[in-house]
């Protein structure tokens, strides 16, 4: 049996020896052998595999998040998926995490935080950025993106599909682009969420919160003198932007391309600043925010100052910019509320904008305030902050508790410093015009009295100041800090809280009848 053995292994040994002779020698000068197919370089071909991290930024998306997931592990060029969830209500994170991707809370609401929050943990130096809401995608879409990166040929690459874009792409990105920026005019989808690129260029561009991040960080590419191109991807199946958000979108990309161009040298009309504050001032008006209800039948409004915040906002922006004697002395005066918010408004003319955002970002919240507006949004309420101090520091104040909307007064700017004037939020008046006193009150009621079906059946409001007892007296259910005005302990219909933790216990059972809640990081546009 032995010396059969050995016999055996003798002639595999010359059959594999003549095999081996008789191969094409792919190095020789005489040229490639050409029964040989064409492939990569070896070193790109090994690159090319778990190379890339897949960053999917997501907000209630667990009917496809799943799917987005599994499909970008499938890729060969995949070593991980973060999915950076944005506090979903639904099962987005749960779902994302069982199909395996490391699932992280972003830091801020919004599409521009998350994927900022992706650049920052991500593992890889090659960057992949998928929407959560896709479908339809073919098999190596990964791995095309990132293939003119690892052969050198570019440094931002942007997914093509189809030939042209949405509404808001073609009436409104691309004539800008061409405009201000014709070197990117043949970009087909500048607005698409759909973008590999290296994490070093990220490091040194701007991301912006709102819808504008994704044409915001092409033009930043183009400027910084990043090398550009496109990978066509064939057909997708992506959700629709809904139509009332399509206006504020197409202001937010002008804003963002103009900012831009301006930076850049190439603006010379001055018209920025009047543009963003259109757009502001619509964000915060209460017929947009009425739009954006989409059938959800439970409301909640949270007093900013002392309930969400530890602290006032206005005096500690006061103490920061050196007015604190100056509004204590307006605090005393015997002033009604309307030329009280006009004269602290005034107080604080040639205050730079960012001045206020930082004051904002710093101002500590109450523990346990994001758990709970996330748990309430889990039951149906849409969440609101509502204050009559400055809608840029609500807004933000929002978006770091992960809430819905924001209702406050709107100060002006010009070219990024403050005016001093201020628009009273036409949502605190009782004919809506700008006349009368203003009252929190007065927001609620827009709520209960909008005709849309369904209509609201249960309010919630949480505060913890004495101005808003005509507030808490029209809600179902009321609740006030105990260590806020001590005019609130006593007050029928209102409940003594001393944590939100208190209120966890208090919350309904069941949500009611709600649609899909669909914000800017499922933008179609």
């Amino acid at each position: 049996m032995k010396p059969l053995l050995r016999w055996l292994a003798t002639l595999l040994q010359r059959l594999l020896a003549q095999f081996v002779a008789r191969r094409p020698n792919q190095a020789s000068p005489d040229g490639p052998a050409s029964a040989l197919p064409t492939r990569s370089p070896p070193a790109i071909e090994t690159a090319a595999r778990s190379c890339a991290s897949v960053i999917i930024p997501a907000l209630n998306e667990a009917t496809r998040i799943a799917e987005v997931v599994a499909y970008a592990l499938s890729d060969p060029a995949t070593a991980e998926v973060l999915v950076i969830d944005d506090s979903s209500i639904d099962q987005t994170a749960n779902l994302a995490r069982a199909a395996g991707a490391k699932v992280i809370t972003s830091t801020m609401l919004g599409k521009g935080a998350s994927m900022q929050d992706g650049a920052r943990l991500a593992q890889c130096s090659l960057l992949v950025y998928l929407d959560g809401d896709l479908s339809g995608l073919r098999p190596g879409i990964v791995s095309d993106l990132c293939r003119p990166l690892l052969q050198d040929t570019a440094d931002f690459v942007k997914a093509r599909f189809g030939r042209s874009g949405g509404r808001v792409t073609e009436l409104t990105a691309k004539p800008m682009l061409k405009i201000f920026f014709p070197e990117l005019a043949h970009i087909v989808q500048p607005l698409g969420g759909i973008v590999a690129t290296r994490r070093s260029l990220l490091q040194g561009l701007q991301f912006e919160d709102g819808y504008g991040v994704d044409v915001g960080l092409l033009v930043d590419a183009h400027l910084c003198g990043a090398r550009i191109t496109e990978v066509d991807i064939g057909t997708i199946e992506h959700d629709s932007q809904p139509l009332h958000d399509l206006a504020l979108m197409a202001n937010e990309i002008g804003r963002v391309i103009f900012g831009r161009a301006r930076s850049a040298g190439r603006l010379h009309i001055d018209q920025i600043s009047a543009m963003y504050e259109s757009q502001r001032q619509a964000a915060a008006g209460i017929d947009y925010v009425l739009t954006r209800r989409r059938n959800r039948q439970r409301l909640l409004l949270l007093d900013m100052d002392g309930t969400i915040t530890e602290t006032n906002y206005v005096r500690e922006l006061a103490r920061v910019t050196g007015h604190q004697q100056e509004l204590d002395d307006l605090m005393v005066d015997t002033l009604d509320a309307n030329t009280r918010v006009s004269r602290v408004a005034a107080m604080f003319r040639f205050v730079h904008k960012q001045q206020f955002t930082q004051v904002a970002r710093e101002l500590g919240i109450r523990p346990g305030v994001i758990d709970f507006v996330n748990q309430v949004r889990r039951r149906g309420f849409m969440v609101g902050v509502v204050t009559h101090s400055y809608f840029i520091a609500a807004e933000l104040i929002r978006r770091r508790i992960f809430a819905d909307f924001a209702m406050a007064h709107t100060l002006q700017f010009e070219q990024d410093v403050c005016t001093g004037q201020v628009r009273i939020n036409s949502g605190f008046l009782a004919d809506g015009v700008g006349t009368g006193a203003m009252c929190k009150s007065h927001l609620l009621r827009r709520f209960l009295d909008d005709p849309t079906t369904p209509r609201i059946q249960l309010s919630w409001v949480i505060g913890s100041q004495a101005e808003d007892l005509p507030l808490m007296r029209l809600a179902n259910r009321a609740f006030a800090f105990g260590s806020g005005d001590p005019r609130l302990r006593g007050q029928d219909g209102i409940t003594v809280i001393d944590s939100f933790n208190d209120l966890l216990a208090l919350l309904p059972d069941h949500e009611l009848v709600t649609a899909p809640v669909r914000t800017a990081n499922d933008a179609s546009p």
